[in-house]
């Protein structure tokens, strides 16, 4: 029965996607071609609907695979007019349409920093250039972080007009035991954060960011892998929102110049991280009959 859910959900899933994205496409063309202000305004309104109605038809979809409890807190001060820097922990692919779906209509849509190679990946690139994703460097082969910040700076220009959500997560890549191992992390349930993609968004943007979301997602019954949600079998997600006030250190300081404001940066984020790590571990304790993942 579950193979069956996975089958028929696997199908909706893949409609979505391909409706959806070739509905977008005349309009990113638009947009790419005519790049007049008052033709972006329109396109970027006709494009956000359609992101919106993607994520309204996963959460419709994953309603109907399954009976998932949601235990969701800190959502009631936040306002889609503001502008957020959201961070989450990072456990499964499905962790993005949690996010997703939680925020939806709370805040202003989840822009994801790429890296700049997935631009020319085709069709998805134009579709994630006509959402405004910001596109990255990355540091390396010679590069600096003031030539990633000045890339960087130029792909968010819009950003500082609209109302916006950057999301980035501080691990780099999703848990498992083996890179948990490997990073001989201090944490019980989380990688160690890295902290240079949160400069670079705080350099960028730092001045016009209302207040930093620090995200804790747990799943109390086992982490799902995404086929797991496709056939019906995840059961509950907590979800903890805090707002948190972006010191004002860290949005005048130099990332790439000043050790003082490197160690500041790091200090606030593990001192986060380990009431964080905190947290997943209570609730986990208060789970019974859990299993450490889902299979």
């Amino acid at each position: 029965m579950s193979g069956l859910k996975g089958g028929i959900a696997s199908v909706i899933l893949f409609c979505n996607i391909l409706v959806v994205f070739s509905a977008m496409m005349p309009f990113a063309l638009v947009k790419l071609l005519v790049p007049l202000p008052f033709v972006r305004r329109t396109m970027d309104r006709v494009l956000n609907a359609l992101a919106q109605s993607w994520i309204a038809i996963n959460g419709w979809w994953i309603a109907l695979m399954q009976r998932v409890t949601w235990r969701v807190t800190g959502l009631e001060p936040l306002r889609d007019k503001d502008w957020y820097l959201v961070s989450s922990n990072h456990q499964t692919w499905v962790d993005i349409l949690v996010l997703q779906k939680v925020f939806a209509g709370r805040i202003p849509f989840l822009k994801f920093f790429l890296k700049r190679e997935l631009m020319y990946v085709p069709f998805m690139g134009l579709a994630w250039w006509a959402l405004d994703f910001p596109f990255m460097r990355r540091s390396g082969g010679g590069r600096s972080f003031a030539k990633d910040l000045a890339a960087t700076r130029k792909s968010c220009e819009r950003f500082r007009m609209i109302p916006t959500s950057v999301i980035n997560f501080l691990e780099g890549t999703r848990l498992t035991a083996a890179k948990h191992a490997a990073q001989n992390s201090p944490y019980r349930h989380l990688l160690k954060p890295k902290v240079g993609g949160l400069a670079m968004a705080l350099a960028v943007m730092g001045d016009r960011f209302n207040s930093y979301l620090d995200v804790t997602i747990v799943y109390p019954k086992g982490v799902p892998r995404f086929w797991d949600l496709l056939c019906g079998r995840m059961e509950e997600v907590v979800v903890r929102v805090c707002e948190v006030k972006i010191p004002q250190a860290l949005v005048t300081g130099s990332y790439d110049a000043d050790a003082d404001y490197r160690r500041q940066l790091q200090d606030w984020i593990q001192q986060m991280w380990v009431e964080k790590d905190g947290y997943i571990a209570e609730v986990l304790a208060n789970t019974p009959n859990r299993s450490p993942a889902i299979s």
